[in-house]
Formats: C-alpha cells, structure tokens, sequence
C-alpha cells in the first residue's frame, strides 16, 4: 500500500492525491464552500490529538490576561520612553502587543481589508490565473502555503504580494487590490520604521540598529480569507505556528479567531477598533538573545457565516546572505549567546523544510 493510502471501511482514501486534485482545481476553501458542502474534505481533518485542545477557551474568561494594547498617540513627547517600556515588556512576556493612535486612518484600514475580501470574492475563473506555489512573478493565490507537507491542512485561502526589497510589478498584483495594497504598503513602511525603533530601544540599543540592519527591506503580504467551515471542531483556520522573520504587522477586522499561547493556555486577541496587533518573529527573539519572546499563534475554524479576512506584513531583512545571530551589545560573559550564527537564506530554507511547525526553526539554531 502507498505510504499516503489509508484504509477507511472498505475503501482506499489517497490523500496525496485528494490533496493534488483540491490543488489544481484552483477552487481553494471559498470555492468548496461555494459548492455546497456540508462536510470538509478528509485531508482538512486535524490529528486528535490536536483537536479536544481547539476549543475556545481553555480558561474561564475572567482569567484570561488580555495582550497589552499600547497608545501611540504620544510618540514624539515626553512620554516616548513610557511607550518603549510597555513595548519592551510586552516583547519579553507576551510576544504580541496591539497598538491604537498608530498614525494610519480608520478608512485606510477599512479599503485595505475590503480589497482582500473583494480579491477573495471574485468568481474562481478570475482569481485563477494568480493561483500558484511559487512566488516568481511576486503574487500568489493559493490555498494553504504548506499544503503538501503539513499533516493536515487549514480552513482558509491566501493572497501573497512580496512588497520588497524587488517589489511585484504593479501589473502582476490584482487590479481589484492593487491601489489598496500600494497603498497599505506606503504606510506600513512608514510605521514599520517607527515600530523597529521603538523594539531597538527596548532592548537597550540604539534607536536605528535593526534599521541598520536593513530588518525592514524584505517584506511580503499576505492577505488571509477565512470563510465559513460547516465543521470548525474538526480543523483549524491556520495552525499553531510562530511567524520567521524580525516584526510581523497585522491587521484583522471585527470577526476574532487568534489566539495566542501564552504559559499553559491560549489567549484571545481580541479586535479592538482601529488597532493593529504586532508581534515578534523568530529572527528577532534570536538577534536579542533571548530577550524578545516570539510565541506560537493560531487562528480557529471560522463558524460564522460571515468570512473572517486579515492582513498580516512580514518584515525581514533584504540581506539574504547577511550574518545574522545574537547581536554583539546583548552577549556578555553572564549571558553567553543563546544560538549560532546564519545566513538569512539558510534561515529561511530551514523554514520552508519544516513547515508551520511550532517553535522548531528557533530550537534548530540553538546552541
């Protein structure tokens, strides 16, 4: 028997090949949903030991601490060094903050999230031309980044638009987004520096060292659907993972479904209006030894009927082949470098290898 056939009753189920035939219908989840189905397919089915720990809330509500949110307004006053503290404590505890008063308008935020639910909403014959796993021409529209290597797959589709350092060509990104993304992108830079200096400070560096490093070059959109899922106990919108690179922006609108790891249970993030939810990325917890906490993260089985849609911007380095480890000025005789030296690529291959998979990138290049 193939390694991927599995007996059920009395038939043979092939999941790569249930898995290829999704894959190149083209469909992704909103076109199974539009189909009518009542059931999700096998290969959406997660592992049962992974499933009794997918309820809601592992803690009654009253217990759960909320993620930090954290007022911008005050940026550029006298209270600037107040903000870094809270940033550098949620950093080291939590691993995610919100942010309100960031600078970017309500309407901005708004058009950015109606664009992807209008990408994702257009017929299947329009949205296919775009659907593909490499990442050549800067767009992709697929169905689950890790399809074919994770044991189960995740209730939700996926636009991805790299934005830097070789942007998309602006004729490859879908014109029903293109404005919004071009757009989404000016702003994200702007605050992404403003966000790069704050983590800096943080940490007890200067204000430019990760800009220094070039941490704000490389960096892709992803714009997520999650639509309804007629059995949300049996899968998940996106798997508990923690995200690769240095900061990772988010924006999500009013639908819920994240959650975040934090000791032994799992916390809501709640959708506060106009905030964005920012969060450390493995390459960041490795550059401050230790310091900075990037922390596993999920997204449930959407049950509403009404779709869940989220951005997220993924900044890394545009070095590809730089060096990168524990920065120097946070290594010390009693505080020894938690992990070895790499380069981006390898960073990142080692990525894609495993897949989303927990907290084993930043375990491998531990010392």
């Amino acid at each position: 028997m193939a390694a991927n056939t599995t007996v059920i009753g009395q038939q043979d189920y092939d999941r790569a090949q249930q898995v290829k035939q999704f894959d190149q219908s083209k469909l992704g989840v909103k076109g199974l949903v539009d189909s009518g189905l009542i059931s999700i397919p096998r290969f959406f089915i997660h592992p049962p030991e992974t499933l009794p720990d997918l309820r809601p809330h592992t803690k009654p509500q009253t217990q759960q601490q909320p993620i930090p949110t954290i007022d911008l307004s005050d940026l550029h006053t006298h209270r600037r060094s107040s903000i870094v503290q809270q940033i550098s404590r949620a950093c080291r505890t939590f691993g995610f903050f919100q942010i309100t008063n960031h600078g970017i308008p309500s309407a901005v935020l708004d058009r950015t999230i109606a664009g992807i639910k209008a990408f994702h909403e257009q017929p299947t014959e329009v949205k296919a031309p775009v659907y593909r796993r490499e990442m050549g021409t800067g767009v992709s529209y697929l169905s689950n980044v890790d399809l074919y290597s994770s044991k189960a797959a995740s209730w939700r589709d996926t636009l991805q638009v790299r934005l830097g350092p070789i942007p998309a060509a602006p004729e490859e990104v879908p014109e029903i987004c293109r404005d919004e993304i071009v757009g989404w992108d000016g702003e994200i830079l702007r605050l992404g520096e403003a966000l790069m200096e704050l983590v800096s400070e943080g940490l007890g560096l200067s204000a430019g060292r990760l800009k220094e490093m070039a941490c704000l070059g490389g960096r892709v959109m992803v714009g997520h659907y999650y639509p309804y899922c007629p059995q949300p106990d049996l899968t998940v919108g996106l798997t508990s993972h923690s995200d690769p690179g240095v900061l990772t922006l988010l924006l999500q609108d009013h639908m819920g479904g994240l959650q975040v790891k934090h000791g032994e249970g799992w916390v809501d993030v709640k959708p506060v209006p106009g905030a964005l939810v920012i969060n450390v990325g493995d390459l960041l917890q490795i550059m401050s030894n230790g310091e900075y906490k990037s922390v596993d993260h999920r997204v449930l089985a959407n049950s509403n009927r009404e779709p869940r849609v989220s951005t997220a911007v993924f900044f890394n380095p545009s070095n590809r082949e730089g060096t990168y480890g524990p920065l120097p000025e946070l290594v010390a005789p009693e505080k020894p470098p938690l992990y070895r030296e790499f380069t981006f690529s390898e960073f990142m291959q080692r990525f894609f290898t495993k897949g989303l998979d927990g907290k084993a990138l930043v375990n491998h290049f531990e010392l």
